[in-house]
């Protein structure tokens, strides 16, 4: 396996307020970015906002600002709402960065000149809030399939993509690269749908638009403004420098570890000579993570795109299930959302965070309640890890007097603890490996579980009684600390305030031993103090 890890989530449209399916696919991706970091691959994470187009224009002007005021103000807010997460991205991209803008108007170009993009005339249905275009076929009653809302018919000049001619590349795709879209289920709607030899929907692609003034335009055809599809999917190579790599254009390489700004354009992607770029991560594993609703565009129209400038393709589309409210999908344009600040400000950032990553099977729609939150955060974080690491160091305080003691050897009864413990960071990492995130998670609190279990077992609370059984006291106790600790180090790509939490109950606990190296059982010092603190998660009445 390669070194390199690039993991990208969707860019958002910023034409609306933010909300927890946002935060859902952005969480997700933060913890296989730091899973991956914390296990010494070399990661790239980006993230940003779409920020061109029609809607846009249309929101601005009904509240009364530029469309630059409104892109601005909902790109901040969104990066802001990113920090608050604990969000660990690379680079908050936006394409009305400078660095996009002329990027993209380069790699227009050269798809026109290798005759990959030619000038004719549109006519059929477009739906304005989704900036789709629709088939008779796919449309029923004009209906946009999305969003429901009635369409409306266009005729214009406009630039096309020669869609049509990789529809058996695709096929050979699918079958070469059976893990190139999932899960499978996705990729039988992309076929079925789209690449079936008895339909005619893989048609060419309109990919300019005339009279839009809000976008970037064609560069030799100022009357026409270049679309969604090249300008948005192409930020995840002009993120890393794409008109660099490709033009030799000089000091193009963009990005800032870690920066989660959003308050100035140029300041979103700051150059820099020695910063990564596209050979260095393209040429690793790439995975974009989307809602299931884009899949189209990032499994069809996006590889056909990378085809036709021959370009290496990502190895991996996920397209997850969306977050329900009642039976409809989480929109803001319908307003049936959940906020994510108030859920933040009322149960906390890991909470929240350990709600989004544990609750959903990655990969399958889910129904969102509060109430399913409060009762995720006191099954799985107040009775199950909250409470073990509150009643362990209590014990630990109250038998030994804050030390950590281990005064015999383990016995065999002991072993099948301790090889859980051990095995750990592997199940955790075979779930990863399948995107089952959400079982990974599950695998941490499963753990718990059992340690839980381990205690009552050997009822630490009976040994105490007798000092011949002191001894036996200690190892069942060094048993479950070593345990606290190895889920400690688990949890910091998952609950990253939680793991330093945990740490911190042990006094001067060597970073070494915070360490996805580390994550085995035997390495907690003998003699070691461990300190009282407040609990982890209260349980929520």
């Amino acid at each position: 396996m390669t070194n390199k890890f690039y993991i990208t989530t969707p860019i958002y449209y910023p034409s609306g307020d933010w909300h927890i399916g946002h935060c859902y696919t952005t969480v997700n991706c933060d913890a296989l970015a730091r899973f991956y970091r914390l296990k010494g691959r070399d990661v790239f994470f980006l993230t940003g906002t779409d920020e061109h187009g029609l809607k846009i224009e249309t929101v601005a002007k009904a509240e009364g600002v530029t469309p630059k005021d409104l892109v601005d103000k909902r790109a901040k807010g969104l990066s802001e709402l990113f920090t608050r997460l604990n969000i660990s991205n690379d680079i908050f991209w936006r394409t009305t960065d400078k660095a996009h803008k002329r990027q993209v108007e380069y790699i227009f170009t050269k798809l026109f000149d290798r005759g990959e993009i030619y000038k004719d005339k549109y006519e059929g249905l477009y739906c304005v809030p989704c900036e789709s275009y629709w088939t008779e076929r796919q449309a029923e009653n004009k209906v946009c399939p999305d969003c429901k809302r009635e369409l409306s018919e266009k005729s214009e000049e406009a630039y096309f993509f020669r869609l049509s001619k990789y529809k058996e590349r695709l096929l050979d795709l699918y079958k070469a690269r059976p893990e190139f879209l999932q899960p499978m289920t996705r990729q039988k709607e992309m076929v079925g749908n789209y690449l079936k030899a008895e339909t005619e929907d893989l048609r060419d692609l309109c990919v300019s638009r005339a009279g839009l003034e809000w976008g970037i335009r064609v560069p030799f055809d100022k009357e026409q403004t270049i679309y969604v599809w090249i300008d948005a999917l192409f930020n995840y190579m002009t993120a890393l420098g794409y008109f660099e790599c490709e033009a030799g254009a000089g000091d193009n390489s963009v990005g800032v570890q870690r920066d989660n700004s959003a308050s100035d354009n140029a300041a979103s992607a700051t150059a820099s000579k020695d910063f990564t770029n596209l050979k260095r991560f393209w040429s690793g594993e790439v995975v974009h993570m989307v809602a299931k609703e884009i899949v189209r565009f990032h499994a069809i129209i996006w590889p056909a795109m990378l085809m036709a400038l021959d370009l290496p393709l990502p190895k991996r589309v996920f397209g997850h299930g969306w977050l329900l409210m009642g039976d409809d999908k989480m929109s803001k344009s319908k307003g049936n959302v959940a906020c994510p600040d108030y859920l933040i400000g009322q149960y906390g950032v890991d909470a929240v965070r350990h709600f989004l990553l544990a609750e959903y099977t990655f990969g399958s729609d889910g129904a969102y309640t509060e109430e399913r939150l409060i009762k995720r955060i006191n099954t799985d974080l107040a009775n199950n890890l909250g409470n073990l690491v509150s009643r362990t160091f209590a014990m630990a305080k109250q038998y030994f007097g804050g030390k950590v003691e281990k005064l015999e050897k383990e016995k065999a009864a002991d072993k099948a603890f301790i090889k859980e413990i051990n095995g750990l960071l592997g199940a955790v990492e075979t779930r990863l490996s399948a995107m089952e995130i959400d079982k990974a998670v599950s695998e941490i609190t499963q753990l718990g579980d059992k340690a839980a279990k381990y205690i009552d077992d050997n009822k630490p609370w009976v040994l105490a009684k007798d000092q011949k059984t002191k001894g036996r006291l200690s190892v069942v106790l060094y048993n479950v600390l070593e345990c606290i600790r190895v889920v400690g180090v688990l949890l910091q790509a998952f609950l990253p305030q939680t793991a330093d939490k945990i740490f911190a109950r042990f006094d001067n606990l060597p970073d070494n031993l915070k360490t996805f190296g580390s994550a085995k059982y035997g390495l907690l010092p003998v003699g070691i103090a461990t300190l009282e603190g407040d609990t982890l998660f209260a349980r929520i009445k």
